[in-house]
């Protein structure tokens, strides 16, 4: 009984080699497939950074265009004031 244990022990072990060089080989490949994977969702978040970086930049510059005194911070919405001294109201 422990000789044909040990002689199947023996069988698997022999087994083993080929088969986990193969597994080992099927998991590079699939390792190299998720790091291209990676790296292409890599550049695609570097443009989406940069398209993001100059509409804000875009923004900024219609922002100030459109207020140039630079105080966009206060301005309010239906300010009658402003709008008397704009000659609107």
């Amino acid at each position: 009984m422990i000789g044909r244990i040990l002689s199947d022990w023996h069988k698997l072990l022999w087994l083993r080699g080929p088969v986990l060089r193969w597994y080992e080989f099927f998991w590079m490949l699939e390792q190299h497939h998720q790091q291209e994977l990676a790296w292409t969702d890599a550049i695609e978040a570097r443009r989406a950074r940069d398209r993001a970086e100059a509409k804000a930049a875009a923004q900024l510059e219609a922002m100030l265009d459109a207020n140039p005194s630079g105080q966009l911070g206060h301005a309010k919405l239906n300010d009658e004031d402003a709008l008397r001294r704009a000659g609107l109201l």
